[in-house]
């Protein structure tokens, strides 16, 4: 469990940010096969020759890991609209300390993979090398996305400021996502692999939308950087598609409809009826509707765990998803 404390002070800075940075990180882990969800396979194609010829090793080894990715890699932006170059300065910048305690999380010592040690025993020297790489990347995966990311980004920060005009962090916390629990003073994210506490000590809180983050509920919580959760935006099941592309799960949208074989795209790991709808851009009582039939047909199954009734597609239905079918198109730079 990790629990952010939060003083009378951080209630009024709680703030929300775009970062193509964060983007660029968590399409890492997509493109390596850690991650790879069915909702991002457009991109996947798109992007998988275009990297052809980076040397990405470093990079990979950074921010493909299952649970942690280094702090020093993605630090919060420090405006709404973050500029990629400056979140790039900001790597460039990191103090040799600060990139040490973050490597050390990843594996001390002679534990850490042979490629990164030398970042490991001279940042100073490696960084600049890194940020290259980044940038590169960048250029040649990300860019050319990079509108239909930030547009879904934006969309997904006005709805939620809305929330937090409207009623407070509980209400955005009702359905952003189900590891994260708004009581009064404090904020509960339940990963049970780690066991943090931490107080906001008046730096309040950053929320940053990030597509490729899908469907991970990341924190940082560590000294020196502002507390930060970066979250899925809310119709995710649309970004991919246009009148060109057809649906991420075609033919089987043929065969059941779009709106329950998107569903099933999207149940490679356990989602709320909340965060279906989110993600979706369909009503609750429309998500659960869908979830019924797909149960019937023994596509999906649900469980209850704590507030949250958790859907996830059976083996059949990863088997229908996985069938032969139209390649999809790639996204439009």
């Amino acid at each position: 469990m990790i629990e952010i404390i939060f003083g009378p002070d951080d209630l009024t800075r709680i703030r929300f940010a775009r970062s193509p940075l964060e983007e660029l990180v968590h399409s890492v882990p997509v493109l390596a096969g850690t991650r790879r969800p069915v909702v991002h396979r457009p991109w996947l194609e798109f992007a998988t020759g275009r990297v052809r010829g980076l040397d990405l090793r470093v990079l990979l080894a950074l921010a493909q890991g299952p649970r942690v990715v280094p702090d020093f890699l993605a630090p919060p932006p420090e405006a709404m609209t973050g500029e990629f170059r400056d979140e790039l300065d900001a790597i460039a910048a990191t103090p040799a300390a600060t990139v040490r305690t973050a490597l050390d999380e990843l594996g001390p010592g002679d534990l850490l993979p042979a490629v990164l040690r030398p970042l490991y025993e001279d940042p100073e020297r490696e960084l600049p090398g890194l940020v290259d790489t980044m940038a590169a990347y960048w250029r040649a995966a990300v860019e050319p996305v990079w509108p239909r990311l930030r547009a879904l980004n934006d969309a997904d920060i006005a709805h939620r400021a809305g929330q937090l005009t409207t009623g407070g962090l509980a209400k955005v916390f009702d359905d952003l996502h189900p590891e994260a629990r708004y009581e009064v003073d404090r904020l509960l994210i339940d990963k049970p692999l780690h066991s943090a506490r931490r107080s906001s000590d008046g730096t309040g809180l950053l929320l940053v939308p990030c597509v490729f983050a899908w469907p991970r509920l990341l924190v940082l919580h560590n000294e020196p950087y502002q507390p930060t959760l970066t979250y899925s935006p809310r119709g995710i099941g649309r970004l991919w598609t246009d009148e060109t592309s057809g649906e991420t799960a075609q033919p089987l949208a043929e065969l059941i409809g779009r709106s329950r074989a998107a569903l099933l795209a999207h149940l490679d790991l356990p989602l709320s009826t909340s965060q279906l709808a989110a993600y979706l851009d369909l009503t609750s009582a429309a998500v659960s509707q869908h979830l019924s039939v797909l149960r019937r047909c023994s596509l999906v199954t649900s469980r209850r765990s704590g507030r949250w009734m958790l859907h996830q597609r059976t083996p059949l239905a990863g088997e229908l998803l996985g069938a032969p079918a139209r390649r999809a198109a790639a996204p439009k730079p």
